[in-house]
């Protein structure tokens, strides 16, 4: 019965971070690989040894909580934009400036562009 709880709530709780689409690749890496690795860590775990899944889904989780921070802080850097939120205040995409090294938004009324904290930009 605990197996089917643990692999039931790792597999909701799968479902629901991928869903996630504001945090950066590191944090959802990180939730994703978590929640992959209790459910494979419980499956391993109920099938050798003493059949603990409990352990096998608390260490699963850890090694997939780590190595899927590492590669979406990877994916990051191949961005080339740090881990962040990546909408507004009323929900609009922020876009990366490198050259400002700031970001901004488009109004989608007017066109124009602003920079997070709501001031105009100009170049």
């Amino acid at each position: 019965m605990l197996k089917h709880i643990t692999i039931t709530t790792a597999t909701l709780s799968l479902a629901a971070l991928s869903a996630c689409t504001t945090t950066g690749n590191t944090e959802r890496g990180a939730a994703i690989g978590a929640a992959a690795g209790a459910v494979a860590g419980a499956v391993i775990g109920n099938n050798t040894g003493s059949g603990d899944a409990s352990t096998g889904a608390a260490i699963g989780a850890v090694v997939g909580g780590a190595g899927g921070a590492y590669a979406g802080s990877q994916k990051d850097k191949t961005v080339g934009e740090p881990t962040r939120i990546r909408q507004g205040a009323e929900g609009q995409e922020l876009i990366y400036d490198r050259q400002a090294g700031r970001y901004y938004f488009t109004d989608r009324n007017t066109g124009r562009t602003y920079w997070q904290n709501g001031s105009i930009r100009s170049y």
